[in-house]
């Protein structure tokens, strides 16, 4: 079992940056894949990233590709997500999720293929 913690949001201006952390807490955190996923306002929950456990092995939303970079150290127990050049369609409460997986596994991109949910950072960004 794995406890998450977000944190690292905050009011930021377009065009700016944050990084946000998922800290995990329990047993072999090496062995789970890690997703962020975000939700908007009166939105659907959308898949944002994925690290899995292989840490070249990473896999992005086409909105965020080439702007976030999600990473990992299992030293650590955390998972990070790099958020560049933000836009105010960014704005969303983000949420990193985990799964237990073999190493040669492709995270899922849906919600529900997670078990464990952290409680979510804000990140806002104005224009």
């Amino acid at each position: 079992q794995v406890q998450l913690v977000e944190s690292g949001g905050s009011s930021v201006q377009a065009g700016g940056s944050l990084r946000l952390t998922c800290a995990a807490s329990g047993r072999s955190f090496d062995r789970y894949a890690v997703a962020w996923f975000r939700q908007a306002p009166g939105k659907e929950r959308d898949f944002v990233a994925a690290i899995g456990r292989r840490t070249s092995d990473t896999y992005y939303a086409d909105s965020v590709k080439g702007r976030f970079t999600i990473s990992r150290d299992n030293a650590k127990k955390s998972v990070y997500l790099q958020l560049n050049n933000l836009n105010p369609e960014d704005t969303a409460i983000y949420s990193c999720a985990a799964l237990s997986v073999i190493v040669t596994a492709i995270p899922p991109r849906e919600a529900h293929g997670y078990t464990y949910w952290g409680q979510g950072t804000q990140v806002t960004v104005s224009s």
